[in-house]
């Protein structure tokens, strides 16, 4: 008897040559039964060891058996396909949009002024080359093969679950304090339609602090200016807070405003990826728009070069200090997005023969590239507000992510037509953050869907889940919007970055390198770029290279330094040195992303059976479900069975199977 997939193509092959009225002559063979028939010996058809007639036609002619009902089974659940992107560029410009960031506008420039100039950029490109790339590519590559979410793409290593779990609480931590920043350029764009400018030289309210006329316009021995005083007394109110124990009320301007961004969010996310997919071609773009516009006019003021300079030139004696390469590793990690789930999620909608390492070096490139073309907007203003006070670059601004909130304000302030810039820029800002934010988001969302598959079947069932996760955020996210919410939007910033994202990165290397295996891993890529060019196969060997020796030991050292440096060095932020039980409270939250390591490797192990050498060997072994992919390319599905237990083969016939249809002996009657 062929096979039952044998039996639809021969049918359907046949069909047109059989007579009207006349079955098919594979239709005539049972499903079910076990043809001995062949060309030369025809046989009676055996069913469970019974012979069963060859001219039985009706209910009457019945084997001698009782037939047993059966009862219905329930219909399978409707399999629903997983959503792919609309086009290669949309999860090309996703990326682009969700890497390049408000960290490349006020994160990259202000660790850049934070640690000595040029100097940073040393350590910046050697962890990218040697740690971020190779990682994003990683992170690609796992979301795409396994079409899945942070947590459930760890069907290729069940005991590493815990990978994916500590993703999602660093995307929780980002994504709690990240829209804060977008309700801070909310404010600014609002303020913006004024004219002039609250923050400029031109209105009345600064025209002391303009002329040096009053005496309480000072601070650690320099001039503060107008755009200084609106930042810490308008919008932070940080000087009504004594330190981090000493929160105050929420500022209500900035709670309307971060209601209104998390409203933002909810309503691009309510469709996933369809929508945002489309959004992605003004937001991801319109920036560098801005970006060209600010260079070329901060290159036309007086003082520029100082500060272009101050940015170039880089300071040796830092490269010592372990608070620069933490500051690199975490800028690398934070800017291109590793070890937030994002990646994953996004790669996890590709069409299975997606070019991921193409896409890999495009978005890797286009990112940094991107941060070092926006410093030079940073520190060209820089250099013109150094001149027109007559200080040191370095003693300009603030240190803190209030240096977009500072120097780019009276930049704009000295352009023609402000009010238009600024809203222009401020704009900008929203874009990128809105991008980013969508990113860590679809991580969250992404993992809960992959887990409760009953969300995706039900639109209104996902929105509500949408809609109270960003109640939530909003509700805990107003911490951070009073009087002395920047200290806890510094602690929150300064620990869900650090170590935890490097240990987590770190076991994700590990743990795809040497549990599930380079080797396939490698081969699980070549597979996913049919038409692989030589040069993918070149540059394959050097990641092969990076994820066995280089990043891991890199990484490695990188993590002992920041433990030294954390354990050594005070935090704070401007004059304000946090107390020991904040930091110990940042601690925790770093500790709590990482823990979720070996909590899950420890339920994964018992969950398995046998010795403790048996269930580790199980628990690192991938489930049958693992090589799956819901669509490829052209449209076909490749799914693999689960795990069947060999048992005697027995039918139940009932009386439907005698009646409907007419069992002949293979000759037509």
């Amino acid at each position: 008897m062929k096979p039952l997939s044998q039996q639809c193509i021969a049918h359907s092959g046949k069909e047109s040559d059989s007579k009207p009225g006349e079955m098919s002559e594979e239709a005539k063979v049972a499903p079910g039964y076990t043809d001995t028939t062949t060309p030369d010996q025809q046989n009676p058809v055996q069913l469970n060891g019974l012979t069963l007639a060859h001219d039985v036609t009706s209910s009457t002619s019945q084997p001698p058996f009782e037939s047993q009902p059966t009862t219905p089974a329930s219909p399978p659940e409707p399999y629903l396909p997983r959503e792919q992107w609309g086009g290669k560029y949309e999860f090309l410009l996703s990326c682009i949009g969700y890497c390049v960031g408000l960290g490349n506008v006020w994160r990259f420039p202000y660790l850049c002024y934070r640690n000595g100039g040029g100097v940073f950029l040393i350590p910046y490109f050697i962890m990218m080359f040697v740690t971020g790339v190779p990682l994003f590519l990683m992170e690609l590559s796992l979301g795409q093969y396994g079409a899945a979410g942070p947590i459930t793409v760890w069907k290729c290593c069940p005991l590493l679950k815990g990978i994916g779990i500590g993703m999602l609480c660093v995307s929780t931590l980002v994504c709690l304090y990240y829209n804060v920043i977008i309700a801070w350029t909310f404010y600014y764009l609002f303020s913006s339609f004024q004219s002039p400018l609250p923050w400029s030289c031109e209105a009345l309210a600064n025209v002391a602090l303009c002329g040096n006329m009053t005496s309480g316009n000072r601070s650690a021995g320099r001039t503060l200016s107008p755009t200084e005083v609106f930042w810490n007394e308008r919008v932070l109110g940080v000087v009504n807070s004594k330190g981090l124990h000493d929160p105050g009320p929420v500022r209500w301007p900035l709670a309307l405003c971060l209601l209104a961004a998390w409203i933002i969010i909810f309503l691009c996310m309510i469709k996933g990826i369809r929508s945002s997919g489309k959004v992605v071609y003004v937001t991801a773009t319109f920036p560098y728009f801005v970006l060209i516009v600010l260079i070329i006019r901060g290159a036309t003021l007086e003082g520029s070069l100082q500060g272009v300079a101050f940015y170039l030139t880089p300071d040796w004696e830092r490269l010592a200090r372990a608070q620069v390469w933490n500051d690199a590793a975490s800028q690398i990690f934070y800017s291109l997005g590793i070890g937030f789930g994002g990646l994953l999620s996004m790669a996890s909608y590709n069409k299975f023969d997606n070019n991921v390492i193409r896409d890999t070096l495009v978005i890797t490139i286009g990112n940094c590239s991107t941060s070092f073309f926006a410093g030079f907007a940073i520190f060209s203003i820089l250099g013109h507000m150094a001149w027109k006070k007559g200080v040191p670059v370095g003693k300009v601004a603030d240190t803190g992510p209030g240096l977009a909130f500072v120097a780019y304000p009276e930049a704009l302030a000295l352009l023609p037509g402000s009010v238009f810039w600024s809203i222009l820029f401020f704009l900008m800002l929203f874009m990128l953050g809105v991008d980013t934010l969508f990113g860590n988001m679809e991580a969250i969302t992404t993992a809960f869907v992959d887990e409760f598959p009953q969300l995706r079947a039900n639109l209104k069932h996902k929105s509500l889940f949408l809609a109270l996760l960003c109640f939530v955020f909003y509700l805990m996210g107003l911490l951070l919007i009073t009087d002395g919410g920047i200290y806890w939007f510094t602690l929150i910033d300064s620990f869900s970055t650090s170590f935890g994202l490097i240990i987590i990165t770190l076991f994700m290397c590990i743990g795809i390198s040497f549990f599930y295996g380079v080797n396939q891993f490698c081969q699980d890529i070549l597979d996913m770029i049919c038409r692989c060019p030589p040069w993918c196969s070149k540059v394959l060997l050097y990641f092969k290279a990076c994820w066995v020796f280089c990043t891991p030991f890199l990484l490695l050292f990188i993590l002992t330094y920041v433990f030294i440096e954390m354990y050594r060095t005070p935090l704070r932020y401007g004059s304000y040195v946090f107390p020991l039980w904040g930091k110990a409270l940042g601690v925790c939250m770093g500790a709590t992303c990482c823990l979720q390591i070996p909590i899950w490797a420890i339920v994964a192990i018992c969950r398995e059976s046998g010795t403790l050498k048996d269930r580790f060997k199980k628990s690192i072994r991938p489930l049958n479900s693992w090589r799956v992919n819901d669509l490829h390319s052209d449209g076909t599905e490749e799914r693999v069975e689960p795990e069947r237990i060999e048992a005697p083969f027995t039918v139940n016939l009932t009386d439907f199977d005698f009646t409907a249809t007419t069992w002949e002996d293979g000759t037509d009657t």
